[in-house]
């Protein structure tokens, strides 16, 4: 088996399984910095998603910025400001 198959099959499950979790969580809570730790996890699941969709052909990107893909580009900084805004409502909190 290719090694690069394996270890998207890997990163789905583990992360199929951590969206999973996340779901059940934001059922449970209501604070802000959860929400958007939650949110973080659900975009780089998507992403992860979505990767491997590219990696496979069954999906191609055309728009491009600064040579990356638009798509990846969009989840990988929304992905890091959920985490930003998850840690921000944290230090705020008083």
């Amino acid at each position: 088996m290719n090694p690069q198959i394996l270890l998207f099959i890997i990163k789905i499950i583990l992360g199929g399984i951590t969206a999973f979790l996340a779901i059940l969580i934001m059922s449970k809570t209501r604070a802000a910095s959860w929400m958007f730790i939650i949110a973080g996890i659900l975009v780089s699941y998507l992403e992860l998603i979505f990767n491997l969709l590219c990696e496979t052909g069954l999906i191609h990107i055309s728009a491009t910025l600064f040579g990356i893909p638009l798509l990846t580009l969009i989840f990988t900084l929304l992905t890091s400001l959920c985490f930003i805004c998850a840690f921000i409502c944290r230090l705020l909190k008083k």
